[in-house]
């Protein structure tokens, strides 16, 4: 398949500084730092750009406050960025700095180049069970900072959810990994990769950001990195927990950026063989536990009950 996946994301927001001191405790790699642009990167070379949300060359924003104005997706060569603007045809547009362009049924415009990123290899911690000894005379680590490894994912609340299945399926050609029907559709760009680059919900009419996800090595680094982030006063939108559906494990928080951003790992990795499934819309298949509020970096408690959770997660 032509797309390799999430090269960039740009964000317009109120307030830079808040901003750069939410990316320099996120864990990510410094690139530049001016009033009018802060670029930073993951490991292996995902930018996350942020600019003030009313610079004049930010695309149009599909939701008021501070959010993502412009996903960047990368080709693994110029034959597999050249078949994706074939897909796409007339609608593609060629911008200022050279990209072509083009906006999804939601309005969110998608930029597409040949990746920039860098083959990374992640490095977890192996488990210990009876019988089966992967960490033989060393312990395990306490992870005291998280540094995400790429973006691996968006999720978009969708205005009109047939029409952006319909694009992201037949257009660009992402494979549906699992579904449920008529209201959520998780996608992969590649046949062989990752649960989901892409997560649509339907919100009829309302076009917006739900989060953006940054993977992480495995679960101690979601933990420890979540820690990390709650010693440092960011809040929690929840977590950790971990999802049925991809099996991954998260912790979600808010930030300055957009939407709640999310560390996760451990994802499901599909093939040919994957079998996508049909999933009723149940809480208990957002979340088959999570901590609501978060865990204290100080106490190493949680910090709410569980009622007093929001956003839809109860």
């Amino acid at each position: 398949m032509a797309l390799y996946g999430i090269d960039a994301v740009i964000f317009g927001v109120q307030d830079m500084d808040a901003s750069l001191r939410f990316m320099r405790d996120w864990g990510l790699h410094e690139r530049s730092i001016s009033p009018d642009q802060l670029v930073f990167e993951t490991r292996d070379g995902c930018a996350v750009i942020v600019k003030p949300a009313d610079s004049p060359d930010l695309p149009a924003a599909i939701e008021g406050g501070n959010t993502v104005r412009e996903v960047i997706w990368g080709a693994r060569d110029q034959k597999g960025l050249d078949e994706t603007l074939v897909r796409l045809g007339d609608a593609v547009s060629i911008g200022t700095d050279g990209l072509p362009r083009v906006s999804d049924p939601n309005g969110l415009s998608l930029a597409f180049r040949v990746t920039q990123r860098r083959p990374v290899t992640g490095a977890p911690t192996m488990p210990n069970a009876p019988g089966a000894y992967h960490r033989i005379d060393k312990r395990g680590p306490v992870i005291t900072q998280a540094d995400p490894i790429q973006i691996g994912h968006i999720v978009l609340f969708a205005a009109d959810f047939a029409a952006m299945r319909a694009f992201y399926t037949e257009q660009l050609g992402f494979v549906v990994s699992d579904e449920y029907p008529n209201h959520g559709c998780f996608m992969r760009c590649q046949i062989r990769g990752g649960h989901h680059n892409l997560f649509i919900l339907n919100r009829p009419g309302k076009a917006g950001i739900n989060h953006v996800a940054f993977t992480l090595n495995d679960i101690h680094e979601v933990v420890g990195g979540g820690l990390a982030m709650s010693r440092k006063g960011w809040n929690t939108e929840i977590g950790p927990g971990r999802h049925p559906i991809s099996s991954a494990y998260f912790w979600y928080f808010e930030n300055p950026l957009a939407a709640p951003l999310e560390y996760y790992a451990d994802e499901d990795y599909c093939t040919e063989a994957w079998e996508p499934r049909i999933w009723e819309r149940r809480p208990e298949n957002f979340a088959e536990w999570a901590v609501a509020g978060g865990i204290d970096g100080a106490t190493r408690r949680q910090k709410i009950k569980a009622e007093d959770s929001t956003r839809g997660h109860k």
